[in-house]
């Protein structure tokens, strides 16, 4: 197979968020609630890698994805300290954002960063436990969005059918990284996705780090699905990242917000028709949960270049770590057939080569 080799100045990171606007409930039975992408899962790896990488964006259709209002709450944003944030917010809603300038700001900048790199998209709608304070600030926001012209957001079968064209210049494997951001708005079209699959097994063939966080783990589930060269969906039951270490939402923090949080129906028992680590232990993963489900956990698996986040209390270490990952490949040295990197470790990374400007090692056949 020939090598195609980028020849942009800088390297690449495909962003796949979820289209889905909507996430139905088993419980109340026949209700659905307005969901999207929480920001603050994408946002701090947008501003990390905005000056040294090129955005390619991808929705599992091709559709425009959508943001959720309730991501835009303050507590998600102060990540470490989110359980206290949330205790504080619920007992002084009105006084807390003047309280915490710091999270007001960040949540400016953040909006900035998608304004400036995801273009035109619609707002979730305001639920009865939406955050107060977040909900006021439903219309400037849709208003400052639907002032943009719109971004290019291939599907993921266009990502898989470019790749395979010996005739376009387009491959999975020129990205530095996949980075899948959360919400709810995943459980919806990131589960068993056979084109997410193919794109997932790909990325790890061609050597590229894929980073989740969150709801959006539950996109492993389709890695036991390939699709041939007639479209076609193949099971795909020994895939290699079966049994990896990885972090999710929990149950029990699903539990409690759908008890308490936004996502609660008043006056009504809330309950989602599967929750994301019991899907992913029954589709074979190791699932690493913390006690504390606000608590910052991040799994690396260095052999699958497999790294997850347990919620938008995690991102900025998780973006660290992506950074620190990068970093470390980008410096790796080939000694003797074992590959060392600047550490002197060995490289997380098979097949990683020496740099080589922005060129990618040989495409596997």
């Amino acid at each position: 197979m020939t090598e195609r080799v980028n020849t942009s100045r800088k390297p690449k990171a495909l962003i796949i968020l979820s289209s889905a606007r909507h996430f139905p409930v088993s419980a109340p039975a026949g209700h659905v609630i307005s969901t999207g992408v929480f920001l603050v899962e994408l946002a701090q790896v947008l501003k990390e890698f905005e000056n040294s990488h090129e955005f390619t964006l991808c929705t599992p259709d091709g559709a425009l994805p959508q943001l959720d209002i309730n991501g835009l709450s303050l507590p998600f944003l102060a990540t470490s300290g989110m359980t206290i944030a949330a205790a504080a917010n619920m007992f002084a809603p009105k006084s807390f954002a003047r309280r915490h300038p710091d999270l007001v700001s960040r949540r400016s900048a953040e909006l900035a960063l998608a304004r400036r790199h995801l273009g035109a998209l619609p707002l979730s709608e305001i639920l009865p436990n939406t955050d107060p304070e977040a909900a006021a600030l439903f219309d400037e926001v849709l208003a400052s969005f639907s002032a943009l012209p719109q971004k290019d957001y291939l599907s993921a079968q266009t990502v898989v059918e470019r790749h395979r064209d010996p005739g376009d210049p387009f491959s999975i494997g020129e990205f530095e990284f996949i980075h899948f951001p959360g919400g709810h708005a995943p459980v919806v079209d990131f589960k068993d996705s056979p084109w997410l699959g193919e794109i997932i097994n790909t990325a790890y063939e061609e050597n590229v780090l894929l980073s989740l966080i969150c709801h959006a783990p539950i996109a492993m589930t389709s890695a036991r699905w390939r699709v041939d060269s007639g479209g076609n969906p193949i099971d795909y039951p020994n895939h290699p990242f079966r049994g990896a270490k990885i972090t999710t939402v929990p149950k029990f923090g699903e539990l409690v917000a759908l008890a308490t949080n936004y996502p609660k129906l008043p006056g009504k028992k809330t309950r989602l028709p599967y929750y994301v680590d019991e899907a992913l232990k029954e589709a074979g993963y190791d699932v690493r949960l913390s006690l504390n489900p606000a608590a910052i956990r991040v799994e690396w698996e260095p052999h699958l270049k497999l790294l997850t986040g347990n919620g938008p209390q995690s991102i900025d270490v998780q973006t660290r770590r992506l950074r620190s990952i990068l970093s470390k490949r980008e410096f790796c040295i080939v000694a003797h057939n074992i590959e060392i990197n600047a550490d002197g470790e060995l490289c997380a990374f098979s097949g990683c080569h020496p740099p080589m400007g922005n060129a990618r090692p040989p495409r596997r056949p």
